[in-house]
């Protein structure tokens, strides 16, 4: 007699909750319906899922975390956050640098449209989106800064800029300069230059703009190797935790005006916070400092990361 009962109990459940998550009655609906109070229905829906009679499963294109993701987006107030599953947050660097890729890839795809500018500065993590990009709205496509020296002709920024552009079929603008250079003076004659001072035209009308989220570690920043040991303490030593397209920020997402600024080229601090949306690419844990700094500053929109980085953010989010 109890198994029969706890049959048509369980068949009763079954219906109420085929009702709410199929046939998307709501609750008073439902209760109505059955002839109990709507908190009953809520408490039948709750034990639905927790006996694992109704299991909720996300079918989604990408691998992403979706608890992580919005703990992450709700700690830092972002529009959006991408958190690389478990299991795609696994592998070496390159590989979870592809999978970050081919979300960036995808969302691109999906939100740009004729009428934005799209920025691009130079990482390994931004290169592979634009080799995942199969289709893009005709628009302008902006390099933020220059050529990393040592880099594989692939992989430099000018390239990237290219191809993106090409997918696009819409106007690229290069910087034809190297990222570091050696003193002011130098960096002011290049910036002056007809193609360079072109591109440098257009930061101000960028609407978008895809990033990657450097720590100041070594072999973590785009920058970090391309400088002095000397003027890499120094920085440090100020309080320097991230990069972002040459631009530096303490632990408190504060820009940092350092003599860094005056020798390279690249789009300058002021000129990247307005623009409106920002996607950053940053991952693994020994970034998460950096990420959780970038995050501060109020840059981002958009946050692309996986598991390593993720799992300490919301943590360093309510730590300061």
């Amino acid at each position: 007699m109890s198994v029969k009962r706890d049959l048509v109990d369980t068949m009763t459940s079954a219906v109420i909750a085929h009702r709410f998550y199929v046939a998307g009655k709501s609750k008073i609906e439902i209760a109505e319906e059955f002839g109990v109070s709507r908190f009953k229905v809520a408490r039948v829906l709750d034990w639905a899922r927790d006996t694992g009679l109704v299991r909720i499963d996300f079918d989604l294109p990408v691998p992403v975390d979706v608890r992580l993701s919005d703990e992450v987006r709700s700690a830092y107030g972002l529009d959006q956050c991408f958190v690389l599953d478990r299991a795609a947050s696994e592998g070496d660097r390159p590989e979870v640098r592809r999978r970050i890729g081919a979300v960036a890839a995808r969302l691109l795809s999906e939100i740009v449209t004729e009428n934005d500018v799209l920025g691009l500065s130079w990482a390994r993590s931004v290169n592979v989106t634009t080799e995942a990009v199969r289709q893009l709205a005709k628009c302008p496509v902006v390099q933020l800064c220059g050529v990393q020296a040592g880099i594989d002709t692939r992989d430099r920024s000018v390239e990237t800029v290219s191809r993106l552009a090409a997918t696009s079929g819409a106007d690229a603008y290069p910087i034809y300069g190297p990222l570091v250079l050696p003193d002011r003076r130098t960096t002011e004659i290049l910036r002056r230059q007809p193609g360079i001072a072109e591109t440098f035209g257009q930061f101000k009308n960028l609407t978008k703009a895809v990033v990657s989220i450097g720590a100041w570690l070594p072999g973590e920043s785009t920058v970090y190797d391309a400088v002095h040991a000397e003027e890499r303490e120094a920085i440090a030593a100020r309080g320097a935790k991230a990069e972002v397209a040459a631009r530096l920020f303490d632990g408190e997402g504060k820009p940092m005006s350092t003599g860094l600024a005056h020798h390279v080229l690249a789009i300058s601090t002021e000129e990247l916070l307005r623009v409106p949306e920002v996607i950053a690419l940053g991952y693994t844990a020994p970034k998460a400092e950096a990420i959780d700094a970038v995050l501060r500053s109020g840059l981002v929109s958009t946050l692309i990361t996986d598991t390593a980085a993720a799992e300490r953010l919301p943590r360093l989010a309510a730590a300061k």
